[in-house]
């Protein structure tokens, strides 16, 4: 019997007339419906005609998370006095509770999405819901991207409702329309805000550290843990508390132990039991509860007995290292649209109060809302679906924000390496078979390419670990946490299980190209994308015929008829299949327990970890913030170096490689697996003369032209020949710049360069010589050097005194009383030189460009200042025509 009280109840009742209204008119629709308003329950109810007057219609629900979509399942079929699996039901990977009188039918984003591909006309459903569309998850963008297509290419019939608690309603309206052109589609509003709550700042103490990575201060889990004491002693009702991730979570459960209440642990990776529990309620005189979310319990879902909300103000989100292929957790400030969310939590059964912990004062830094799942996330599954989608580049598909191109062009990349997709990015045969598996392409090549080596159970058991990361206390072997979810009788071994039965029944189902938009395309490219890859689009290639490993044989397919298959231990199992799906991460051990990957990154492992006696690592997890200098090593398997070859093959390179490496040029021939160096031989002499010569000339471009002799001449040349470029210009050459002279290498390093074999015999090279290769012999102007910037001046005495070029002007530095009787500056290439007038005792007096002035003005104090000083040297009152000498008073005496 239908519940016709409680949904009465709930506030977007209100607004379901003009939702179905603008559906029968327009076909689609943006609902903007606060959190806790019931847009999730009633409005599918509504749309089905299982409540109202309206007509019968079937209705597929898409929800971002599985525990949001058993909970809308359960709550609206209870809402109808059902069990799920009737009139409702649901479908998540490995589950799925529907009947022939289902018209609701709840599904996860990824479900929507293979059925789409499958199926895009989506035959028999009427309207689909895509619920929480603010949240912007990868899977959800790009299954609305795909809808708008299907609208307007193939069933324009089709109802197609965005639903929001917090999003931009205006851009999803555009959004939604942009390929009819039809209009903006109309936006119904809900203004019922459920119960309402009062919010409280509790702002953490001020020598709280912010969070990197996927570190939190523990003050502020402390400090969080206070908080909801404190509102656990203020208020009535159970608390859900909102923290980033599950560690968080169980350290803040342990600071509660004592708490007089019941501590639960809510997460995606929960034990159905646990989060059927949340999601049940306090039974009636029972304890209260305080829960401990992650995001997961933000939306599409009610906690019963909820009154109070305590927000930690943190979540976590993907980053992706696209060159290296490691992928990591952040921890961010949440948005205003999550923090509104999580708020929407206290008020849905009653008034409620929401504690957050950061000051008032922090609300206007917040962004508006998170960051789209598309600019930050691993983009190789979103590529190979627009590829069989037959829009390889995504240019043409209706998206809030385009895929970034670096991201996108390392995706196909990858799609490109395992056979998924040709040279122009269309989906192949084998890619349309890897949608189709609903796993990550990676996983899905891992799993078609193993099942033959290793049997399609081992692989199954092996890739459904690395689909969902065993828990942390499972440890970093991945086989023994393959030993401990095979035993384990916890939540993650119960969905282990289940996944890796899906997964081996897969793997003998037939691929083929089937039907739907992006079947041509695979079926027109499929010729092209057999060649890709390590294994191309026939399966595994390159695999076979390889021999042993770890003295593993290659005779009988365990669970697959006719396949090879390895016998013995389990290391090169995991080890194999992990290879296969990130060939990239393999790390041969280094020194102190440190290890290369085949992509160039550095990794660590923990201290202790058995791993550490593995020469070669195949990573399963591995992660690099970006305050780390290598990556963490979370789980691997031991493989050694034949297995590596194996499943990395088309990575491995060999040829010569000469370069400047540690200050002298290194020659030798490499045999490597990406930036792993499996041998190593020494050229000598056998090294390609024009790549040691560029090696060279590297060497002199990174450590400067004083790898070269550099006599005093050769220095003084360079600055008179840049002071001639300078004040003259052409013909005479640039010489200031390193990198300028070495652009011209060719005409004054040749050939004392192609000599050369090393640095020393750069140190043998006379640089000055060399640059009189580039002094304008042709002109004539050559012959001129002397004249234009000689490297003496004579001066009144007869001396013969050097010319400094190396300053702004050259400089002539010379006794005072040598330049007595010249009234006219000395002068080179038309500039007067700057001449510093020193003592009898070599000391600067004084510096003037003008000696007439210096006689008429400056002379004077130098005189009264230095005579007393130095009295055995002559100075005369007018020096503008006295004698210029080198000599004393008493000598010049002597001599007249």
């Amino acid at each position: 019997m239908i519940r016709n009280d409680a949904l009465d109840r709930l506030p977007v009742r209100h607004a379901v007339p003009e939702l179905l209204d603008a559906l029968d008119r327009r076909g689609t629709a943006v609902l903007s419906a606060p959190p806790g308003t019931g847009k999730t329950t009633l409005v599918p109810l509504a749309l089905a005609g299982l409540i109202g007057d309206g007509p019968r219609r079937r209705v597929l629900v898409a929800e971002p998370r599985r525990m949001a979509v058993r909970a809308a399942a359960g709550r609206m079929a209870w809402l109808l006095g059902e069990e799920v699996g009737g009139t409702v039901g649901f479908s998540v990977r490995g589950e799925r509770r529907t009947g022939p009188a289902t018209r609701v039918e709840v599904v996860t984003t990824g479900i929507l999405l293979q059925r789409l591909q499958r199926d895009p006309e989506l035959a028999g459903v009427d309207v689909v819901l895509l619920d929480e569309c603010h949240e912007r998850h990868l899977d959800a963008d790009t299954a609305m991207a795909f809808l708008v297509d299907v609208r307007a290419t193939l069933r324009p019939e089709l109802g197609l409702i965005a639903a929001s608690a917090t999003g931009d309603t205006a851009a999803w309206a555009d959004l939604l329309t942009v390929l009819e052109g039809s209009g903006p589609a109309p936006v119904v509003c809900s203004r019922g805000e459920g119960y309402g709550c009062r919010v409280h700042y509790a702002a953490p103490p001020p020598d709280v550290r912010p969070s990197h990575g996927t570190w939190v201060d523990p003050a502020l889990l402390r400090h969080v843990a206070a908080t909801v004491r404190l509102a656990m002693e203020r208020h009535e009702g159970d608390v859900l508390c909102f923290l980033p991730g599950t560690g968080e979570i169980a350290r803040t459960a342990g600071l509660l132990a004592d708490v007089d209440a019941e501590v639960l642990q809510l997460h995606g990776r929960a034990p159905a039991a646990v989060q059927d529990a949340v999601l049940r309620g306090t039974e009636p005189g029972g304890r209260r509860r305080v829960v401990l979310a992650t995001s997961v319990a933000e939306s599409s879902l009610t906690v019963p007995g909820v009154r109070i909300v305590v927000d930690s103000g943190l979540a976590r989100e993907p980053r992706t290292d696209h060159a290296r292929g490691l992928g990591s957790l952040a921890t961010v400030t949440v948005s205003e649209a999550t923090a509104t969310q999580r708020l929407g939590r206290a008020g849905r059964e009653a008034f409620g109060q929401v504690y957050r912990c950061w000051p008032e004062a922090g609300d206007g830094g917040r962004p508006r809302f998170p960051s789209p799942e598309i600019k930050v996330a691993d983009l190789a599954d979103f590529a190979l679906r627009v590829a069989c989608w037959g829009d390889p580049t995504a240019e043409g598909l209706a998206l809030l924000d385009p895929p970034p191109a670096g991201a996108l062009a390392a995706a196909r990349s990858v799609l490109g390496s395992i056979g998924a997709v040709d040279e122009a990015g269309r989906a192949t045969a084998r890619g349309v078979r890897l949608s189709r598996l609903g796993l990550h392409p990676r996983l899905g090549r891992a799993l078609l390419d193993g099942a033959p080596e290793v049997g399609a159970r081992r692989a199954a058991e092996v890739v459904a670990l690395l689909s969902e990361e065993p828990p942390r206390g499972y440890g970093d072997d991945l086989v023994e946490a393959w030993r401990a979810a095979r035993r384990g009788s916890d939540g993650y071994g119960a969905r282990w299980r289940t996944e890796a039965r899906r997964l081996e029944r897969l793997v003998g189902e037939a691929g083929g190209t089937g039907a739907g938009k992006g079947a041509e395309a695979a079926r027109a490219a499929d010729g092209a994308g057999r060649s890709a890859g390590v294994a191309g689009a026939g399966g595994t290639g390159g695999m076979r015929g390889t021999g042993r490993t770890h003295g593993v044989g290659m005779t009988g397919g365990a669970g697959m008829t006719g396949g090879a298959g390895m016998t013995g231990g389990e290391d090169p199992v995991a080890g194999l299949v992990t290879a296969l799906a990130f060939p990239e991460r393999l790390a041969r051990a280094r020194e102190q327990g440190g290890l290369l990957m085949v992509s160039g990154s550095g990794a660590r492992l923990a201290e202790g970890s058995r791993l550490r006696s593995g020469p070669w690592l195949a990573v399963a997890v591995a992660d690099r913030t970006a305050r780390d200098a290598t990556a963490r090593v979370r789980l691997a398997a031991v493989v050694d170096e034949e297995v590596a070859l194996r499943a990395a093959g088309h990575l491995r390179t060999a040829g010569e490689e000469v370069r400047w490496e540690d200050g002298d040029v290194v020659a030798r021939s490499v045999d490597r697996l990406g930036a792993v160096e499996l041998t190593v031989r020494p050229l000598g002499t056998r090294a390609e003369p024009a790549s040691v010569r560029a090696a060279l000339l590297d060497g002199l471009r990174r450590e400067g032209l004083g790898l070269l002799r550099w006599s005093r001449e050769a220095g003084e040349l360079r600055e008179r020949l840049a002071f001639l470029h300078r004040e003259l210009g052409g013909p005479w050459p640039d010489v200031t710049d390193d990198g300028a002279l070495l652009d011209r290498a060719d005409e004054w390093l040749e050939p004392e360069l192609s000599r050369a074999a090393r640095r020393a015999d750069l140190g043998r090279i006379d640089a000055g010589e060399a640059l009189r290769r580039l002094l304008p012999w042709a002109s004539g102007e050559a012959g001129r050097l002397g004249e234009l910037a000689p490297e003496r001046i004579e001066v009144p005495s007869g001396s013969r005194i050097r010319v400094e070029y190396g300053g702004g002007r050259p400089v002539l530095a010379v006794k005072l009383q040598e330049m007595f009787g010249l009234a006219e500056t000395p002068r080179v290439a038309g500039v007067p030189v700057l001449v510093h007038l020193l003592s009898p005792a070599g000391r600067p007096a004084a510096v003037t460009a003008d000696l007439a002035s210096f006689w008429r003005d400056g002379y004077r104090a130098v005189r009264a200042e230095l005579r007393g000083r130095y009295p055995k040297h002559p100075w005369p009152e007018d020096p503008a025509t006295a004698p210029p000498t080198r000599h004393t008073s008493a000598r010049l005496r002597r001599e007249g």
